[in-house]
């Protein structure tokens, strides 16, 4: 009896020091985020404004006030996001989000609204809940387009 506890015992113990061993084989090392010389330079208007817009009153202690929270979203909106006209994409819905479906990220401004039409120069992309900081590059359509907002790994 004893001999057989052991012997199941150690059938557990082998089958989780596997399991895990599988589970930490699967997820490679992330490289290093490298930065682009162009995060050096000042946040712009442009960026400023769109950071403003969803950070609202809690801008200065989340964002402004943290060098590196303002490096990563300056390499964000200037290395990181294309947006593409890509209409042979429309079909393979498996490949993408839509904007409709990721939501706003409306955690400090409670007034964010989805835009009814593209506009490249106002349109701005961090009040939508999109995966800017995932392990892999995401693509999310701009609704009722042929556009696609295609978000670049910060780990390349």
């Amino acid at each position: 009896m004893k001999l057989r506890l052991f012997y199941v015992f150690a059938l557990f113990i082998t089958i989780g020091v596997h399991n895990a061993n599988a589970q930490s084989a699967n997820r490679q090392p992330l490289k290093l985020v490298k930065y682009n010389d162009n995060v050096k330079s000042p946040l712009t208007s442009k960026e400023l404004s769109f950071i403003k817009e969803v950070y609202a009153d809690k801008v200065d202690a989340y964002v402004l006030s943290r060098p590196q929270k303002v490096k990563d979203l300056k390499n964000l909106l200037r290395n990181r996001i294309l947006i593409k006209d890509m209409p042979e994409l429309i079909g393979n819905t498996d490949k993408y989000k839509t904007l409709s479906e990721a939501g706003l990220f409306n955690n400090y401004n409670s007034n964010l609204t989805f835009d009814k039409v593209y506009n490249k120069d106002t349109f701005n992309v961090l009040k939508y809940n999109l995966e800017f900081f995932g392990r892999g590059s995401r693509i999310y359509r701009i609704d009722n387009t042929s556009l696609f907002i295609v978000i670049l790994s910060q780990h390349q």
